[in-house]
């Protein structure tokens, strides 16, 4: 990375009552994030063709006392096949020069999906750290909503 940038990698898991098709149908529904991510407040579809989407999405991230709204742009790519099992990418570029590459694999065990998420953060050094903190948080609460979601039979 550069002088002025820098880089984290970690991994958030958890396990979802439902098959990994039903669990990645979901998960790939970016609408469902509005109600499940504590940070999205809206998500518009911009573009889609047959295995990429593009979104804008909008977040609420709280500072201290206050909460900053940002609009970003999300890429997912959606592999056909593997029946409906593959792993899901997603490129996301917000100001300034912050993105998160994430891959979500979808791992059957025992009647219940393994949802893991590597994430790739890039961001500017002095932000790098509270960044990192907060995508691992919300993406946890992500991942806990799903499983609750699926738990509650909705």
């Amino acid at each position: 990375m550069g002088r002025w940038i820098g880089q984290a990698e970690c991994t958030v898991d958890g396990v979802v009552p439902a098959a990994p098709a039903q669990v990645r149908a979901f998960y790939v529904d970016l609408d469902n994030m509005v109600c499940i991510h504590p940070l999205v407040v809206a998500v518009d579809l911009v573009d889609r063709d047959r295995e990429r989407r593009e979104y804008r999405v909008v977040d609420r991230i709280p500072l201290g006392p206050l909460t900053l709204r940002t609009r970003y742009a999300v890429t997912l790519t959606v592999p056909d096949g593997d029946e409906g099992n593959g792993d899901v990418t997603a490129v996301s570029r917000q100001f300034p020069r912050v993105r998160l590459d994430t891959t979500v694999s979808f791992t059957a065990q025992a009647q219940q999906t393994v949802l893991t998420e590597h994430m790739r953060i890039t961001a500017p050094r002095p932000l790098l750290a509270v960044t990192v903190r907060q995508a691992v948080a919300a993406h946890t609460t992500m991942l806990e909503g799903i499983a609750a979601h699926f738990s509650s039979g909705r």
